[in-house]
């Protein structure tokens, strides 16, 4: 794999998971307690032996950039690197990415600068754990000149995706980016049988779908993108390369999350906490890389807790947390009880208290929180009560918001005590 590169796209501006991407790069956002969602993929990546990626983002990147390279450090005699490529203007080009395509195409001389093999391109906002060395070996096994990861979904999500058909060798035939039209779904359902020769475990009515996870012969990704305008990947490169490239799907049946909303990324954090959870974690064969802090162990005293993550550094102190992930350096007080919530912590231990007047750093005594997120150094005040009892969907406060009926108190903000949300 040393002649493999990985190139993983930190997405847009990130409105969707807003106030989450406030002050951070979507990749840079903390999920399961002490990770943060660029982990994901560059682990992904490193455990198939591929050392060198590359980061392409534009907004918000310096957490991002700050986290890196406190994270990821290679000796002087790996030719591994995992270098930050942020959107900048050039006498060539002075457009920002305008979509998955174009973000490529403006590195492309960086990507191919060591005359890669192939080039392997992943997704900054997702939430899953993938064998990349058989999905380049297949590739390469097939000949292909571009492979696509696919998994099979059920109806009511194959709008929101990029939806293909497949020979009965697994080469992709046709590919409908985010399908509307009844006829056009059942057209693109394939039979149970089918989905099962290709590798797949799924009920009769699932789709197949793009996972935005790709490896392409470097060679030809570069001959489709400098001699097109072509935006997106999904969109348009690969719906026109099917017909006259060999393009085939490398099918994955294992956890899957699109962390793309505050609703999917609220519940793809809680299922971490299940009692056998979707996603393993604990693999002493595949872990997820992040920063090491050496943090003390979680403190408990007197405290009910039930299917919860909680994380190093925390000081629990006679509350009740219930399907919670409790991030690093979380301090609950007595009293409090917590249903539902990611709370993600803080950057620093508050050696002796606050400062004169601000609320500590924390959730305060007696408050009552529940399907909820609090952003990194949130002070929430004592007998706070945030549990939206009128079941408001959306909506936008001072120091708040509600997105998908989840209340998120965003990184740094103070909550008064008493207030009731």
């Amino acid at each position: 794999m040393r002649d493999v590169v990985t190139a993983i796209l930190g997405g847009g501006q990130g409105s969707r998971l807003w106030p989450l991407t406030r002050n951070r790069a979507k990749p840079a956002v903390p999920v399961g307690g002490k990770f943060r969602l660029i982990d994901i993929p560059i682990s992904n990546s490193l455990h198939a032996g591929i050392r060198r990626i590359f980061v392409l983002t534009q907004f918000n990147s310096a957490s991002l950039h700050q986290h890196i390279a406190n994270t990821y450090r290679f000796d002087n005699f790996s030719r591994g690197f995992v270098n930050i490529l942020a959107a900048e203007q050039s006498l060539e080009n002075r457009d920002w990415y305008q979509g998955t395509a174009d973000a490529v195409r403006q590195n492309l001389n960086r990507l191919t600068y060591q005359n890669p093999r192939e080039v392997l391109i992943l997704s900054g906002d997702q939430l899953y754990l993938m064998n990349m060395r058989a999905f380049v070996e297949q590739h390469r096994e097939k000949e292909a000149e571009l492979t696509v990861a696919v998994k099979a979904v059920p109806r009511d999500e194959a709008c929101n995706l990029g939806i293909m058909r497949m020979d009965r060798h697994g080469r992709i035939v046709e590919f409908v980016e985010k399908p509307q039209e009844e006829s056009e779904l059942d057209r693109l359902t394939p039979h149970a049988e089918t989905l099962n020769r290709l590798g797949f475990d799924a009920p009769q009515g699932y789709l197949l779908a793009s996972m935005g996870i790709y490896v392409f012969k470097t060679g030809v990704m570069v001959d489709l993108l400098q001699g097109s305008d072509d935006l997106d990947f999904g969109k348009e490169v690969i719906p026109k390369v099917i017909h006259d490239h060999r393009v085939f799907a490398f099918p994955y049946d294992g956890y899957w999350r699109d962390i793309g909303t505050i609703g999917a990324f609220h519940q793809a954090n809680l299922e971490l906490a299940l009692p056998v959870p979707p996603l393993n974690l604990y693999s002493s064969v595949h872990p997820i890389f992040t920063h090491a802090r050496f943090l003390p162990g979680v403190k408990i005293h007197d405290c009910e807790v039930s299917h919860s993550v909680l994380a190093d550094g925390s000081v629990i102190i006679g509350g009740e947390i219930h399907r919670c992930v409790i991030g690093i350096r979380s301090v609950i007080r007595e009293g409090s009880v917590l249903e539902d919530c990611v709370m993600m912590g803080a950057n620093f231990f508050e050696a002796g208290g606050s400062d004169s007047g601000q609320i500590p750093l924390g959730v305060g005594k007696n408050c009552v929180i529940k399907n909820a997120i609090l952003d990194r150094n949130a002070r929430i005040g004592d007998n706070v009560r945030l549990v939206n009892a009128e079941g408001v969907s959306e909506a936008d406060g001072a120091n708040y918001c509600i997105r998908d009926g989840v209340i998120v108190i965003p990184n740094d903000v103070e909550i008064p005590s008493g207030t009731v949300i």
